[in-house]
């Protein structure tokens, strides 16, 4: 299986977070307001992350497999693919379901909405939809600038942190680099594209020499890019979607 690992690290997801931010529909940003408070999503986007300190069952066991999918057999994810545990697209759907009950309480709605924001960003990192022969990148053991490492920590962090950025400045570039055109095309909301065009992109990152460096970097700056663009405004859309289209509250049953 693939990596419970983060799938980027916090600056990555931070950047993702920013991004979303700056597209919210003005409904969706009043209700992530309303269960956030002053957070907003680039801080939101770590959260899940955050938590795996945590002692408790929920967050050593229960959640660990809902940051990846497995996709064994073709290019496209299939129900059958979930373990019985579940992984990031049950899980996503299953938060869904909360973040738009209106009988569900506050504290599970905000749950809710902070790993929607981390899952799309995970399944936006094309070792977070793996094979599930080398625990998405894990077992690729790769040297980067020198360093020991594997190939999973490299896309989740190194290839960020090289740039020497902070996640605002990053954000700040790519969402000033953003089309009106491509806001258009990337505002998919179906997971299943997601995980498909992560698929087709990890199928090119596995490097014939494993010592990682300046090359590398430069050859899949743009890709990296471009899935941290993707994400963040898929996670706009996503959220739009669900606060522009609230679920119809439960009336009450008539007397008889």
């Amino acid at each position: 299986m693939a990596s419970p690992a983060q799938a980027w690290g916090p600056i990555g997801h931070r950047i993702t977070g920013a991004i979303a931010q700056e597209n919210l529909s003005g409904m969706a940003r009043a209700n992530v307001r309303i269960l956030l408070g002053a957070e907003d999503l680039a801080e939101a986007a770590t959260w899940p992350d955050d938590m795996k300190s945590d002692p408790a069952e929920f967050w050593k066991k229960t959640a660990s497999p809902w940051h990846y999918v497995t996709v064994r057999e073709g290019d496209a994810y299939k129900p059958s693919d979930a373990p019985p545990e579940g992984d990031a697209l049950t899980a996503l759907a299953r938060f869904t379901a909360t973040l738009r009950d209106p009988q569900a309480s506050q504290e599970d709605r905000r749950t809710a909405l902070r790993f929607i924001v981390h899952i799309i960003g995970d399944l936006h990192q094309p070792l977070h939809a793996g094979g599930g022969d080398d625990r998405g990148g894990n077992t690729v053991k790769v040297t980067w600038f020198g360093n020991a490492t594997n190939l999973h920590s490299v896309w989740d962090s190194g290839l960020i942190e090289q740039r020497s950025l902070s996640y605002s400045e990053y954000a700040g570039w790519l969402s000033r680099a953003i089309t009106p055109e491509q806001v258009v095309q990337w505002n998919e909301r179906d997971p299943a594209v997601w995980v498909r065009e992560s698929i087709a992109l990890r199928k090119t990152i596995y490097p014939a020499d494993p010592a990682l460096s300046w090359d590398y970097a430069y050859q899949h700056r743009k890709e990296v890019d471009d899935r941290l663009e993707r994400a963040g405004i898929r996670i706009a859309a996503y959220l739009n979607w669900i606060f522009d289209n609230p679920a119809p509250a439960l009336r009450p049953a008539r007397r008889k």
